[in-house]
């Protein structure tokens, strides 16, 4: 995988999965609404740490300058 996401965007990506991370684990975000939200930290958390989303593929989107 070729990487295509920048340092800012691996940063926010950490830091929305903390938010997200919080809001369920506070109790703040409860039922299906809190799955879902700890469903997409994760996402995020697994996004940032290999530095590639494959959603910026089909558009051809990159936030890694080479």
């Amino acid at each position: 995988m070729k990487r295509n996401m920048s340092n800012l965007d691996r940063i926010i990506r950490v830091v929305i999965a903390g938010i997200f991370a919080y809001l369920y684990f506070g109790g703040i975000v409860t039922g299906a609404l809190g799955i879902v939200l700890l469903a997409l930290a994760a996402v995020f958390l697994l996004t940032s740490l290999v530095a590639f989303c494959p959603l910026y593929l089909p558009f051809k989107f990159s936030t890694h300058k080479q």
